[in-house]
């Protein structure tokens, strides 16, 4: 990973000058480490002819209070925003409304509370008005008489909670960011195209700067946003379900509202992007499922710099290592809890193995305080060790297994990086794992197996590939080869780079995208 930078020294565009790509970032680069930040800073990097702008979307400024990654010389413009800004609202005033704006953003409503039905570009005026006078402004929102009857009609037909209070709020909470969004597509320096690196709040930007702008949108989806936050409401305390019959708990109106409400940013998103890429073709299905046009969707694999982990099969022992490499961030979604699991039925049946969480712990701190009691708890404060940020080349060649124990995942950078260094993987069958460890088609799949796909929170199938693998050398040697092989046929960030030119190519010299509005 690269030094830290100082927060101080962003780079600003002078009034009147323009980006050629601004890229639309969410919780990621560059305050975040991660494979996504990671594959953000190097298309930046390699793309040198460009001048590239970010504009970062994150929760609050306490979260991300260091830049992680030196920051490229065409990186020429750097903002960020947070969301807790969104509820600084307005003195509270009586309103009367608009009507004709009202009834647009009911029509709008309609369509995003029925998935079957599709969107249209009737939607761009919406979004190009919003938070104008021609449109709904936010205080017309939060005070008007127009939007309390409409809130309360939703509530009355539609929602299937007691409380009005509670519903009130959360409408309320769930609309604030959309008008800083609004704001942000008024101010953002000119640009010749934008490139969003998911949907969400970023990508609701996009589409916004599409319906005003009119400028070129490409949107690449790494992980599914709307798979994840799906996950992530399923598992939020924040949210009280109800009691129904028998005393047993439902699922509350207010968590699937949660739920359909970022659905309806990804399909706003998907409306306004042109093209949508994804990174294998399970997740092009998927969004081609959640709304995605067929025809403006594809697929660009990632890939990595061969010149650099090639070689470091030659910094490896003769003796294959011991040790278990999860190369990660410190999270839930990682599933650290599962990999400490695997390790102690590893470590209690080979007395030599070892395991090694490399990754940063600050992103989600009570999550990592956890990891560090359950290693303890279980006795494996000398056998499974938390080694902070790394470089991954050189972890690699001190490694005789990486594992991923993911609940989420895409197509992970780790997977490659490993298998080009010579390690083999054991992975949870997750995004493309499976595809990138055993093949995609019959002419990848004859190159052989690179590692072995096991179950979702599932430790002792995880220890057991673990201790098949590493017990059979035959076996780990074919691994070996099948990963190198693999990666020099189809990973190559070479390619990746030239798909993502000549998007970029026809963006700003053509007028791909502009006719969607």
């Amino acid at each position: 990973m690269s030094e830290t930078a100082n927060a101080m020294t962003l780079p600003t565009l002078a009034p009147g000058e323009t980006s050629d790509v601004t890229l639309l970032l969410e919780g990621t680069y560059p305050y975040v480490h991660g494979g996504v930040s990671s594959w953000i800073h190097d298309i930046i990097s390699g793309m040198p002819h460009l001048k590239f702008a970010a504009v970062f979307i994150g929760s609050r400024p306490s979260d991300y209070q260091k830049i992680k990654y030196v920051l490229p010389p065409n990186l020429v413009h750097v903002e960020a925003h947070y969301l807790e800004d969104a509820h600084a609202v307005p003195e509270p005033r009586s309103l009367a409304g608009n009507p004709a704006a009202a009834a647009m953003s009911g029509e709008l409503h309609t369509m995003l509370r029925d998935v079957l039905m599709p969107l249209t570009m009737a939607v761009s005026p919406i979004l190009a008005k919003l938070g104008t006078p021609g449109g709904i402004t936010q205080e017309e929102f939060l005070y008007s008489r127009e939007s309390w009857r409409q809130i309360h009609t939703a509530y009355e037909t539609h929602c299937t909670d007691p409380s009005f209070v509670n519903y009130f709020w959360t409408v309320r909470t769930m609309h604030a960011p959309i008008f800083l969004l609004a704001k942000l597509a008024d101010r953002i320096p000119a640009t010749r195209a934008v490139h969003a690196v998911s949907t969400g709040y970023a990508g609701l930007l996009g589409a916004m700067l599409v319906a005003r702008r009119k400028v070129p949108y490409v949107l690449s989806e790494h992980g599914i946003y709307t798979k994840e936050r799906r996950i992530d409401l399923a598992q939020a305390t924040w949210i009280q379900d109800p009691e129904g019959g028998l005393g047993l708990t439902e699922e509350s109106y207010v968590r699937h509202l949660w739920i359909r409400f970022f659905e309806s940013l990804g399909r706003m998103t998907y409306l306004h992007a042109d093209p949508i890429v994804a990174l294998y073709e399970g997740n092009r299905d998927r969004q081609v499922a959640d709304g995605a046009d067929p025809q403006r969707t594809q697929v660009i694999p990632n890939g990595i710099d061969l010149d650099t982990f090639l070689p470091l099969m030659e910094q490896r022992p003769k003796k294959t290592p011991k040790v278990v490499a999860l190369i990660g961030r410190v999270v839930p979604i990682k599933d650290i809890l599962g990999f400490t699991r695997a390790m102690r039925v590893v470590c209690s049946q080979d007395a030599a193995a070892e395991g090694w969480i490399v990754g940063p712990e600050d992103e989600n701190p009570s999550y990592a305080e956890e990891c560090h009691r359950l290693v303890a708890t279980l006795g494996l404060s000398d056998k499974v060790k938390f080694l902070g940020m790394r470089k991954t080349r050189e972890i690699l060649p001190q490694v005789g297994l990486t594992m991923l124990t993911s609940i989420s995942e895409a197509l992970p950078l780790v997977l490659l990086e490993s298998m080009a260094a010579g390690v083999p993987v054991v992975a949870t069958d997750v995004g493309s794992c499976r595809e990138l460890l055993e093949g995609r088609d019959d002419d990848d799949k004859a190159l052989g197996k690179a590692g072995a796909v096991v179950t979702i929170a599932n430790p002792e199938a995880a220890a057991n590939a673990v201790l098949a693998i590493l017990r059979d050398e035959a076996v780990w040697t074919a691994m070996q080869a099948a990963g190198r092989k693999r990666v020099v046929a189809y990973y190559d960030r070479k390619d990746m780079y030239a798909r993502y030119r000549a998007i970029y190519d026809e963006l700003l010299g053509g007028n791909r995208g502009r006719n969607r509005v």
